[in-house]
């Protein structure tokens, strides 16, 4: 199955736009966008929606969201994988980092896996 992206809603709205751009067939939405949780949705519920909806988050949420993931593990929730972006990467840097990915990976590779990007 391909990978499904869900960004979070702290990454700018022009990184989704960037990567349709380079590809208009990858599946990636934003926090805020229809049919996802809304802007300001608590970590936790932003957690349980990955694992509804089988999408992956890329985030540079290093405050709250470390705790939050620390607790979908205890207590044995499944996570389709979560990207940490690295600081000072471009918009394009990381589009083209998430579009290499999508191109080369499945999403079952992803589950329970935490990483960097770019890597």
């Amino acid at each position: 199955m391909k990978i499904k992206f869900l960004l979070d809603e702290n990454l700018s709205p022009r990184l989704k736009i960037a990567v349709l751009r380079l590809n208009p067939d990858i599946d990636i939405l934003r926090i805020g966008d229809t049919n996802t949780p809304s802007l300001g949705t608590l970590d936790p519920d932003v957690l349980q929606y990955l694992g509804l909806s089988q999408r992956l988050l890329v985030t540079d949420n290093r405050t709250s969201m470390p705790d939050h993931l620390e607790e979908c593990w205890q207590n044995n929730q499944q996570m389709w994988g979560l990207f940490w972006v690295r600081p000072l990467t471009t918009i394009g840097e990381l589009a083209k980092e998430l579009i290499m990915i999508w191109e080369t990976s499945e999403a079952e590779e992803w589950i329970n896996v935490v990483d960097w990007i770019p890597f």
